[in-house]
């Protein structure tokens, strides 16, 4: 009977493991093309991705402990970026090169502490009830999700309109980079802050008490209160974070396009595709997924098919769509998720 379990698992685990290299080796390749043959490209990628991480890793934080897709995430983002061009003001003086001024400091604050407490209010109000009643269906909690997205989106566009709005108008001279492309120095700090707070995240998920507590109660809900640790207040603090990364996700984006009351919807297919790719309820993975997912968008808009006729800008869904049906195929759990 060993003997039988062993045949089988042997070519099982030889294929998940030739698996993983061939992906690991198509990951690089991806990459390595890029930066070479789309160095623009390829740059723009790193910038949008760096946007996506922040997202991806809230959205990531959530499933983690709750076990269910929240399809508002991305209405969330819009939320935020409105909340920073609500309270900031395009008049004074710039912050140094950039396109805004000192006001956006406070305005990104505010936008991150609105939305994590709705994204907190949300919960209590309700996905909190759905839990005390015990239910555990993952479809009633995505379809519950579904309605916080259409009334947030609705929200936007009552107030502010369906007409797409900037921060600050002008334009913005690139500079050269010695690899052969051009960034804006709007992208360069919007790579920095989305740097500065993807590492703040790591040192509280893995150098704090609360960290600890988050994690354990991802890994055993029941077990970590059993330890006594406060699931409930784990669980809001989840909400808070992932709604202020989000957030200042939605104001990056911003600074860098446009506001619209679509952008964080458009983005939520990337946001979801990034999520599974790293593996669900893995911050590192998150990161790595976003980075791959938006360089694969961005760098397909620079290939010159055939076929589908009008192929551009247009398609980076479908590319990120494609990213993630070859991931679920392939590997199901992510880039870093655990054996079944």
């Amino acid at each position: 009977m060993a003997l039988i379990s062993v045949r089988h698992a042997l070519p099982r685990a030889l294929g998940e493991t030739g698996g993983s290299v061939l992906l690991w080796a198509l990951i690089v390749l991806l990459f390595v093309w890029s930066a070479v043959a789309q160095t623009q490209l390829f740059v723009i990628g790193l910038i949008v991705g760096s946007v996506l991480a922040l997202g991806a890793i809230g959205l990531t934080l959530v499933y983690g402990i709750l076990r269910f897709a929240n399809f508002a995430h991305g209405d969330m983002m819009t939320l935020g970026a409105y909340v920073a061009l609500f309270a900031y003001s395009s008049g004074g003086d710039k912050v140094g090169p950039l396109s805004f001024g000192y006001g956006m400091i406070p305005a990104l604050a505010l936008a991150a502490a609105a939305v994590a407490l709705i994204a907190a209010g949300t919960d209590w109000l309700v996905f909190r009830p759905l839990r005390r009643r015990g239910s555990s269906s993952i479809v009633t909690f995505a379809i519950a999700s579904l309605g916080v997205a259409l009334m947030v989106r609705a929200t936007v566009l009552l107030i502010w309109g369906p007409q797409p709005q900037i921060y600050d108008p002008g334009i913005q001279l690139a500079r050269d980079l010695p690899i052969g492309a051009k960034i804006k120095p709007d992208q360069i700090f919007i790579m920095c802050a989305a740097v500065v707070l993807i590492a703040a995240t790591y040192g509280l998920l893995y150098r704090t008490k609360l960290g600890k507590a988050m994690r354990a109660t991802s890994d055993n809900p029941d077990l970590a209160r059993v330890a006594g640790i406060n699931t409930a207040q784990v669980i809001t603090w989840t909400w808070l974070i992932g709604g202020a990364l989000v957030a200042v996700a939605g104001v990056l984006l911003g600074i860098q396009a446009q506001v619209t009351p679509d952008m964080g919807f458009t983005l939520l297919l990337p946001l979801f595709a990034a999520t599974i790719l790293g593996g669900i309820g893995k911050p590192h993975g998150a990161l790595l997924g976003a980075l791959i997912v938006a360089v694969s968008q961005e760098a397909s808009t620079g290939l010159d098919l055939p076929w589908p006729p009008g192929w551009g800008p247009g398609y980076k869904p479908a590319v990120a769509f494609l990213v993630l049906m070859v991931m679920l195929i392939v590997r199901p759990r992510g880039l870093f998720g655990a054996k079944d």
